[in-house]
């Protein structure tokens, strides 16, 4: 994967850009004894102040070079790892489970799995099979819309033919589309995303959702551990990795308008989506839109929000009833977290940032003195009992910390035995299968890797207290 960073930046201000693909072995070894970074081929820089010169920051952009220089490396047997997997177990859940698959084989009934069907799951579905919110959760209810939209960052994770077969059948919605949009600095569609209507009564609602990381795609995760910046006067300096995710254009970045593009390309996520809304809105006075992402597709969600901002668009951000996020990791500095703020208090947006215990992703980029990186917005932290805390910023910030690796393993062993016993607490809505269960094991090792997954974020929005948050708001 070339990022191609050879290209006009005038569009920002400022920049820090890591090009892993020009970066040598010896190279990087360079970076950590020598200063002088904006001298390396594979960094290249434009700053109002100094570039930060530190250990620490050199150290952090070593281990961001090697991870997706590795990633890259092993990017065809990982995908190729990921598919085979994937196969398995919609081989096994298709055939009725491992001993229905033998019988089935030796009758000579065996059913094969279609990655484009509606019935075959991606590994995060795989992990929670649930496609409908819980029976007692009413579209008049506060917790609808963010139950709906976590529900729809988990269905994103699917292919076109299950996300047309949930929404129109199980959540009686209308399918708007399913969209593979390109990074223009990849060359290639990495970003996903649904939009889909509700229309009950006279509320119209558009929901917008990103797909996040999936877990054997290189380039997803090149895109989260780029910690490359770009900083766009008057709003701040924002994740270089996100924004290319987003749709920013080479040489012209984020103008208000773009030229027709060959059909034949792949549509550029913030601008198809924006036409979309547009067009949807301007026809119906009475619809509104909210915006919601699990994991990268929370910082896509908000950054999102960042960039109908900068091109202020006052359609959209009237009706834009709320940004909700799942896991997300941080997309900016201090200056761009004062610019949002503002910016979605201006236009009464409503933005909640979901986070689920020791979840290891909301706590990156590093909030440190080497990282320049912030969250903002309210913080929803729910514990292992799905208890909700309202908090500027979840426990253990910066997630690495010696004094809680103890506490978190304690917890992970906490979650284990909770797997067997929710469905007998809440009800059978909340089974665990055995696939997730296995998934849990892992945080015994890196407690905050089954944190990550979609469905303790599911339970947080139904069995948490939410309602309460909301109606005082």
């Amino acid at each position: 994967m070339a990022t191609n960073c050879n290209c006009n930046k005038r569009f920002a201000n400022s920049y820090m850009l890591l090009k892993p693909e020009d970066a040598g072995f010896f190279d990087l070894l360079r970076v950590l004894i020598y200063r002088n970074l904006s001298k390396r081929k594979f960094v290249e820089s434009h700053a109002e102040d100094t570039l930060d010169e530190s250990l620490g920051h050199r150290w952090l952009i070593f281990l961001s070079i090697l991870a997706q220089k590795l990633l890259q490396l092993v990017a065809k047997p990982l995908a190729l790892f990921g598919t085979c997997v994937e196969l398995l177990i919609n081989l096994v859940a298709l055939n009725g489970g491992v001993f229905r698959l033998v019988l089935n084989f030796l009758r000579g009934e065996l059913v094969l799995p279609d990655s484009k069907s509606e019935k075959y799951l991606s590994i995060i579905g795989n992990l929670d099979v649930r496609v409908k919110l819980d029976a007692v959760v009413k579209r008049e209810d506060y917790k609808y819309y963010p139950a709906l939209s976590m529900m729809a960052s988990k269905a994103s994770y699917e292919n076109a033919a299950f996300l047309k077969n949930t929404v129109e059948d199980y959540w009686k919605m209308e399918f708007v589309g399913f969209y593979n949009c390109s990074n223009d600095y990849q060359g290639k569609a990495t970003t996903q995303v649904l939009i889909a209507l509700d229309k009950h009564e006279d509320r119209h609602t558009y929901v917008v959702a990103f797909r996040g990381t999936e877990p054997f795609d290189a380039d997803a995760w090149c895109t989260d551990l780029d910690i490359s910046w770009y900083g766009i006067p008057g709003v701040g300096r924002m994740h270089g990795g996100f924004m290319k995710a987003l749709g920013l254009q080479k040489n012209v970045g984020w103008p208000k308008e773009i030229e027709e593009r060959d059909e034949s390309l792949p549509p550029l996520a913030y601008y198809i989506i924006r036409d979309i809304l547009r067009k949807g809105l301007s026809e119906n006075d009475k619809a509104k839109f909210i915006v919601t992402g699990h994991s990268l597709g929370g910082a896509l969600a908000i950054l999102f929000g960042t960039i109908l901002c900068l091109h202020n668009e006052t359609l959209l951000l009237e009706r834009l009833e709320g940004i909700y996020t799942f896991g997300q990791p941080r997309v900016g500095d201090e200056a761009y977290t004062k610019y949002m703020r503002q910016k979605l208090k201006d236009h009464s947006v409503r933005y909640c940032r979901f986070v689920y215990c020791n979840d290891l992703v909301p706590r990156l980029p590093y909030d440190d003195k080497e990282m320049m990186f912030k969250h903002f917005g309210t913080c929803l932290f729910f514990n292992r009992r799905y208890e909700l805390e309202v908090l500027e910023e979840q426990p253990n910030k910066n997630y690495f910390s010696p004094w809680c690796v103890i506490p978190m393993i304690l917890n992970a062993i906490l979650e284990l035995i909770r797997s067997f016993i929710i469905v007998y607490q809440s009800g059978p809505y909340y089974r665990e299968g055995w696939f997730l269960f296995a998934f849990r094991t892992i945080g015994l090792i890196i407690p905050g890797v089954p944190a990550h997954g979609p469905q303790d974020y599911i339970n947080s929005t139904l069995l948490g207290k939410i309602e309460k948050h909301f109606k005082v708001e």
